[in-house]
């Protein structure tokens, strides 16, 4: 039964069903992802199966990004799974409105729907969106609190709510799938996905984990599961995602198998009981083999002993990084027991490589056809096979008052007020009634800020700005409102007013928006000095002071908490600020409890044991007596070592480096300015790396901490440079239009400037273009070391 009338009978809730079929009467066989109700001969997944041709095969476990296809691709090849990454938007736009997304949606499902020649079966074309904090990539959607706040609130029911809420939303556009829930049991905080996590605890991972399954996807077996309003959920990342050595994203995860398997996999038998859908593949390795490589864990582990019989779909390119393969051909991803390819451009020739490696007998027919069996069971799920109708004409299509309801908004309210954690209290919260209020800090009106990663873009932030999430409040609009309705008062002062005399300053500050491995660091020391500069001159003023951190993890901010007489741990509460003020102001009281240890010092080491812990995991103070640490030690080995050294990395400039084209500020070297177009490009992982294009006569700039130190590029040039190209680091200009030209189609290289050739070092380094040209840059650093080193290409 389809979406668009009350719902689809399900036969059977166990992945056992999606392996052997379904039958016509709708009977549980076990716990795990269900099928639909039986459609006619013709059209279930064997007789649709039977009819293929190699070609059409292939192209169901192709999953291509909407950046890299138009609807004539899909219509040509019929993939049977798109996805939309997270800097990916409708018509190249990835600040699209809700409209475009369900226009394109019906693009994509008529092109995958029109006739075959030779009699070949249609099989309309399913979308897949990361909506891990809602269906946050939409201008407009509800943008609740990241997985770190949800675990702070430890609320089951709550998350199922916010899981059906998202579902919704989703639906609204058009769409039928979501990468959600991140089940990571995050162990080492220094990881830049440790807020899409709940908690560093399995117990409470696999218990919210589960909720948010049911929420998006409804509980097997009751009235309406996968129905209206409901979508297709993954459980990501098996496994191990959260476990990796010092916390580096997609790296290694070393140990005992047994040992990793009770922490990291902990969350997918129950997630799996609940009916997941999908499973989505980890980039991480396991005693050094790639999880999308990995047979026996994810076809002997996952397959054979968790029992999971649904749909394996990799993560982005994560085949690529299996020893001996590329983005493009890599046979032992689907014969290790991955089902559908992450494959966001290299589609055409992984397709084609496919298909001779079937033809050639490498890849053995009767896997393919499993597979694809999963995925054309998947679709049956949904409705696909058996009358769904197209996007626009499904129940909850296009209902844009849906989209960021006052309902949805009131669950994600209540989601920031539940997870807020009150650290220290000497008696300032809450706020007393009529009280005078100043709040500063440049977080406190930012609604970027607030929402974090994930957030209408992949990294969020950057030129994002209040108008890319309309209908939402930024804590300054809900600390203003509360101050009123209290009697009182509150004023916006970003960088304090010194001559003010408020009872009571407010200091918002925090980490700035990232995602993924932008995100990682190599300890836990908190930076960022504003707040702590606020903290310090409202104290010498003998002003009480509250701050409220917002971050994706906890941070040493022994200073921070010297300094104020309350701290508040609000995480990334997303769109409704108004949450923090009810907290604030006694509205809610704080019922917030960490779910992560909080560091005593600033070193990288993971601090989720006692010994390590300010604040152990379960820790948070209510409204009774006052509380919190005593006068902390505020030593840091890290914050004296800094030194500037990276510039650029991973796909974010370092602390206090700026690029600048012809003062317009690029940020993370990213944008467009005057000439320059800076964009992101994979070269080891998802954007972490740049394309320079320079228009004739462009210039960028960067400039970061001083230093005698030479620079160290990473770079790359697919095609020499037709008019000089200069650099400048405070000297004489020099030309390396030679150099480049010798680089041309030699794949990445290092170049090493230094005064040698430079004629000075410094702070700051231009590169200019007379001509149109492309450089390509990976990583710039600072080496002492080759300070005195002649300079090389």
């Amino acid at each position: 039964m389809a979406r668009s009338g009350m719902g689809r009978l399900v036969c059977g809730a166990a992945l056992g069903a999606l392996l052997a079929g379904c039958s016509a009467t709708p009977e549980v066989r076990s716990a795990s992802a269900p099928v639909a109700a039986a459609a006619p001969a013709a059209r279930t997944p064997e007789a649709l199966l039977a009819a293929m041709s190699l070609e059409r095969k292939v192209a169901q476990i192709v999953m291509p990004d909407i950046g890299s296809i138009t609807p004539r691709d899909v219509r040509k090849y019929r993939f049977g799974t798109i996805l939309n990454g997270g800097n990916s938007g409708p018509y190249g736009d990835d600040k699209a409105p809700a409209a475009d997304w369900l226009k394109l949606a019906d693009e994509f499902w008529e092109a995958s729907s029109a006739p075959l020649a030779k009699g070949e079966p249609v099989i309309p074309a399913v979308w897949a969106t990361d909506a891990v904090h809602g269906h946050a990539n939409v201008p407009g959607a509800t943008v609740f609190p990241h997985n770190i706040a949800l675990g702070a609130a430890g609320d089951a029911d709550l998350v199922r709510r916010i899981g059906a809420a998202t579902a919704v939303e989703i639906e609204v556009t058009g769409l039928d799938w979501t990468f959600a829930p991140t089940v990571a049991v995050a162990r080492d905080d220094r990881w830049g996905r440790t807020y899409e996590s709940y908690s560093e605890d399995p117990a409470l991972v696999t218990r919210l984990g589960k909720a948010m399954i049911e929420g998006l996807q409804g509980r097997p077996g009751e009235p309406g599961f996968l129905g209206e309003g409901k979508v297709a959920a993954t459980a990501k990342h098996y496994f191990g995602d959260g476990g990796t050595a010092q916390g580096v994203d997609q790296g290694d995860v070393d140990g005992d198998l047994g040992d990793l398997m009770a922490i990291h996999a902990a969350p997918y038998p129950e997630a799996i009981g609940a009916g997941v859908a999908s499973v989505m593949a980890s980039f991480n390795s396991i005693n050094g083999t790639k999880m999308h490589g990995n047979a026996p864990l994810l076809t002997g582990e996952l397959r054979g002993r968790l029992g999971f019989g649904g749909l394996v779909v990799g993560d982005w390119n994560g085949h690529g990084q299996v020893d001996g393969c590329t983005n493009a051909n890599c046979p032992q991803a689907l014969l290790a027991g991955l089902d559908v390819y992450m494959v966001p451009e290299d589609w055409k020739a992984l397709h084609a490589n496919l298909v001779k490696q079937v033809k050639k007998g490498a890849i053995p027919m009767s896997r393919l056809d499993e597979a694809v069996l999963r995925v054309l069971r998947l679709k049956q799920t949904l409705g696909i096979l058996d009358g769904e109708v197209k996007p626009s004409l499904r129940a909850n299509a296009g209902r844009w008052e849906k989209l960021g309801s006052p309902e949805h908004r009131a669950i994600a309210r209540e989601a920031v007020a539940k997870s807020q954690v009150l650290l220290k209290n000497a008696g300032v919260l809450p706020l007393k009634p009529g009280a005078r209020i100043e709040v500063a800090g440049s977080a406190a009106d930012n609604i970027p800020q607030q929402a974090g990663g994930w957030s209408v873009t992949w990294q969020g932030g950057g030129d994002l700005t209040a108008k890319d999430f309309p209908g939402a409040t930024s804590l300054w609009t809900g600390i203003a409102e509360a101050a009123r309705a209290s009697g009182g008062e509150a004023r916006l002062a970003p960088k304090g007013d010194a001559a003010s005399t408020p009872d009571v300053a407010i200091v918002v500050f925090g980490e700035e928006p990232y995602a993924e491995f932008v995100g990682d660091r190599k300890d836990l020391a908190f930076r960022d000095e504003e707040g702590l500069s606020l903290l310090r001159a409202y104290r010498a003023r003998g002003i009480p002071t509250v701050a409220v951190f917002l971050s994706g993890r906890p941070l040493w901010v022994n200073r921070e908490l010297n300094a104020a007489d309350a701290f508040v741990a609000s995480w990334l509460p997303g769109s409704e600020g108004a949450g923090v003020a009810d907290v604030l102001f006694g509205k809610a009281v704080p019922t917030g409890r960490l779910s992560f240890s909080w560091p005593a010092t600033c070193e990288g080491a993971p601090v989720n044991t006692a010994e390590r812990a300010l604040f152990p995991f379960g820790y948070g103070l209510g409204y009774g007596a006052p509380g919190g640490p005593g006068t902390l030690d505020e030593t840091c080995a890290a914050l004296a070592a800094d030194g500037g050294a990276v510039w650029f990395a991973s796909g974010k400039l370092g602390n206090a480096v700026q690029a600048v084209a012809d003062n317009a500020l690029l940020p993370d070297l990213r944008g467009t300015g005057n000439g320059i177009t800076a964009t992101g490009i994979d070269r080891r992982a998802q954007e972490d790396a740049r394309r320079i294009a320079f228009a004739r006569g462009a210039e960028l700039t960067l400039s970061g901490p001083e230093s005698t130190a030479a620079w160290r590029i990473t770079y790359s040039v697919a095609q020499r440079p037709k008019a000089p190209v200069t650099v400048t680091a405070g000297g004489a200009a020099l030309d390396i239009t030679q150099r480049l030209a010798v680089a041309e189609g030699k794949g990445w290289r290092e170049m090493v400037l230094s005064p040698a050739c430079l004629g000075t070092a410094g702070g700051r380094i231009t590169f200019a273009s007379q001509g149109a040209f492309v450089l390509q840059i990976a990583e710039i650093t600072r080496d002492e070391s080759a300070a005195e080193a002649e300079c090389s290409f």
